[in-house]
C-alpha cells in the first residue's frame, strides 16, 4: 500500500476509501435514504399498536403490509393496514396478546397523572375528558382500575375517542361482570378499534 493509500484510507476509486465510502461523507447522511422497505413499513406504523411493534414487523415479513402503490385510495390503504395488522395480532399467541393487552395504561392512572403516556394516550385520553375529571371520578377510576386488574391482570382497555367519562365509567363497570376469556376477546377487539382510530389520523395527516 502507497502513502496516500495508507492516507485515504486504503486503496479505491478516486475520493473514496476502499470500503466505497465518499472521503468526507457523513455516516448519517449517507444511511438515510438507505431504508429498507420493511425498515420505512415498521417507522411508520410500528407505535399503532401500543409498545409492541412486533405487530408491523410480522405484518411486514408475511406479506400483508400494504402501500400506496396497490392502494391510491387512502380509505382503501386504512382498510388493508387495518385488515392485516389485525390478522397479525390474531394469529398470535394468547401470552403475546395478554403482553400486547398489558402494554397499555390505566385510564387516569399514575402513569397518565405523570404525564408518561406515549403522545397517541394522551392525545386518546384528553379527546374523551379524562384529564378533566373531577375528585370523586378520580377515585371511581382508581377503584374500577384495581378491581379490574385484579380480577382480569391485565387493565381496562377501550376506545375512548367518542365517548365521554361518564359513558367511560359505565362501560368500565359493566364489562367487570364479564368472564376473564370473554374480557380478554372484548379488550383485543378494543385494540384494533384504538389501531384503526390512530391509523385514520395516520393517514389523514400525511
Amino acid at each position: 500500500m502507497t502513502t496516500n493509500e495508507r492516507e485515504t484510507g486504503g486503496a479505491g476509486p478516486e475520493g473514496a476509501t476502499s470500503d466505497g465510502r465518499r472521503l468526507g461523507a457523513d455516516p448519517a447522511r449517507a444511511t438515510a435514504g438507505s431504508e429498507s422497505p420493511r425498515e420505512r413499513f415498521v417507522a411508520r406504523y410500528g407505535g399503532i399498536y401500543e409498545h409492541s411493534p412486533w405487530v408491523a414487523e410480522r405484518t411486514f415479513d408475511r406479506g400483508a403490509a400494504p402501500s400506496t402503490d396497490e392502494h391510491a385510495d387512502t380509505a382503501e390503504l386504512v382498510q388493508a393496514l387495518c385488515e392485516g395488522l389485525s390478522a397479525t395480532l390474531a394469529k398470535a399467541t394468547t401470552e403475546e396478546q395478554l403482553a400486547l393487552i398489558r402494554a397499555h395504561p390505566d385510564l387516569v392512572g399514575r402513569a397518565a397523572i405523570a404525564g408518561e403516556l406515549t403522545d397517541d394516550s394522551t392525545a386518546e385520553q384528553a379527546s374523551a375528558g379524562l384529564d378533566r375529571c373531577t375528585p370523586e371520578e378520580l377515585t371511581r377510576f382508581r377503584a374500577l382500575n384495581e378491581d379490574y386488574r385484579g380480577k382480569f391482570g391485565f387493565p381496562f382497555v377501550m376506545a375512548v375517542r367518542g365517548h365521554d367519562r361518564h359513558a367511560i365509567l359505565e362501560a368500565f363497570e359493566g364489562r367487570l361482570g364479564n368472564t376473564p376469556e370473554a374480557e380478554r376477546a372484548r379488550a383485543l377487539r378494543e385494540i384494533d378499534r384504538i389501531a384503526r382510530l390512530r391509523i385514520e389520523a395516520l393517514e389523514a395527516s400525511s
